[in-house]
């Protein structure tokens, strides 16, 4: 009981740490990861994650933390995935957790166990009949939970990003290897259907040597970020907390996660350096004076993200990738997708685009594209594609992911996103802030995998039979 206690104070430490480096200024160093040498992998005696298999799970027990807007619909989604039980329910609204139960019980399941304390995520990590803990809390939660879960015998899938600073995604890194549980960063946006398809071409060598890929989140939260949680906010306006404290990449992952798969991060090649650049700060402030008034609170606070953010990024095989960030613009969303090799090029937005050796200098017409599209249409698409169109969630993309997630425990598969993948794919964010304050200097990115990227192979084109 002794031991127990303590590991629940050194618990609430971390979740307490992850709170506070919302409050930080930009200098912070717990933001930047500071006491971590970008440039040389913590030594570890634990066995790599790499390749990860464990035994299958027949049916696959989860406890889904955090209900709120992703949450909620998570449930809705795992429910209608054969081998699914979902055993236990957690977040601070106690709203939320009764409308989750609503689905469970309309559903036809038995009810699950409901909590709702600041920090009964502890209990549910720690109950003997979860396997997974489905985590979709505010970013400084994420990895508190996923390492809590992990130490207790559970695998974790976390919403993105993973972690916000460089300890947090060396203490994912360091769980999962010892704990041998998978933690998965759950970035539906690897399985958005044109993003599949690219990357079934480009395992098929449509695109030659792939050299360089572009990838954003333009998303434009200006609205979101002050609304209040009970008008479809964000809790304790959490999201809008970081715009004031922090500038750089803080959510590199939605553009970066496809475009890294498909050039073989951590698998044959891995991020080597980066260097970022932030404009000022405009749109919110501007914002805020036309909603709230210029000489209200919201509108004099000093808001310090800048409205856009490009992130530069070079591998240790000599390609780049370049990643944007902006909440703030008035523009449409877009998150690039664009991918260039030796022998042509995609991209997905404003519309979905293919131009190919030997007429490379025009786009495919569209009987020629719709022909590429039809041969290279990945095998999840085919099998689950239909099916994930009439469940939703992002269009599908959402139900792709949950459900290969769920196929993969239940054959004791590996995941098809593992812990290297979530730490490389989240320590963009503190690095690019580090970047942004030293005058863009030239950040290193850590070697996660600890030197397996050199052997391991990309990830193959993968189905669900």
């Amino acid at each position: 009981m002794k031991k127990q206690n303590q590991s629940r104070r050194e618990f609430l430490r971390i979740a307490a740490l992850g709170t506070a480096a919302i409050g930080l200024g930009a200098t912070g160093n717990l933001f930047a990861g500071a006491a971590f040498n970008p440039s040389t992998p913590i030594p570890s005696g634990n066995k790599t994650a790499m390749g990860l298999a464990c035994s299958p799970l027949d049916t696959v027990r989860i406890a889904v933390i955090g209900l709120g807007m992703r949450g909620g619909d998570a449930v809705r989604r795992l429910l209608q995935i054969e081998g699914v039980k979902i055993n236990a329910l957690c977040d601070v609204v106690p709203g939320f957790v009764q409308e989750a139960n609503n689905k469970i019980t309309k559903a036809g399941h038995t009810p699950a166990a409901e909590y709702t304390g600041e920090t009964d995520w502890m209990k549910v990590c720690e109950r003997d009949d979860i396997d997974l803990v489905y985590n979709c809390t505010p970013w400084n939660l994420h990895t508190p939970i996923a390492v809590h879960a992990m130490r207790h015998g559970k695998h974790t899938a976390l919403e993105v990003p993973a972690a916000m600073t460089l300890e947090e995604c060396w203490q994912l890194v360091d769980t999962a290897e010892e704990t041998q549980r998978h933690c998965m960063m759950l970035e539906n946006c690897c399985y958005d259907f044109f993003e599949l398809a690219t990357l079934n071409m480009a395992r098929n060598g449509v695109f030659g040597e792939i050299l360089h890929a572009e990838g954003a989140y333009i998303h434009d939260l200006r609205e979101l970020k002050f609304l209040k949680q009970k008008e479809g906010g964000y809790y304790n306006f959490w999201r809008l907390e970081y715009s004031k404290k922090h500038n750089g990449n803080l959510y590199p992952t939605h553009g970066l996660g496809p475009v890294a798969q498909i050039m073989g991060i951590n698998r044959g090649d891995r991020f080597d350096y980066l260097t970022s650049m932030s404009t000022k700060q405009a749109g919110l402030s501007l914002y805020a004076a036309e909603k709230f008034g210029s000489g209200s609170a919201e509108a004099q606070t000093p808001y310090i993200l800048g409205d856009m953010n490009t992130t530069l990024i070079r591998t240790v095989n000599g390609r780049t990738l370049m990643v944007q960030h902006d909440t703030t613009s008035p523009r449409p969303y877009d998150r690039l997708h664009l991918i260039s090799g030796t022998k042509g090029m995609a991209r997905k937005w404003p519309r979905p685009a293919i131009a190919l050796e030997p007429n490379a200098h025009q786009f495919l017409k569209q009987d020629e594209y719709d022909r590429m599209m039809a041969e290279y249409e990945h095998p999840l698409v085919r099998q689950i594609g239909e099916k994930a169109k009439k469940v939703g969630g992002h269009g599908g993309m959402d139900f792709m992911m949950d459900y290969r997630l769920i196929y993969c425990l239940r054959n004791g598969l590996p995941l098809d996103q593992d812990v290297y993948d979530a730490a490389a794919w989240s320590c963009i964010v503190p690095l690019s802030e580090e970047s942004v304050n030293n005058r863009s200097g030239s950040i290193n990115i850590p070697d996660f995998t600890r030197g397996a990227w050199k052997t391991a192979r990309p990830w193959p084109v993968v189905t669900v039979d």
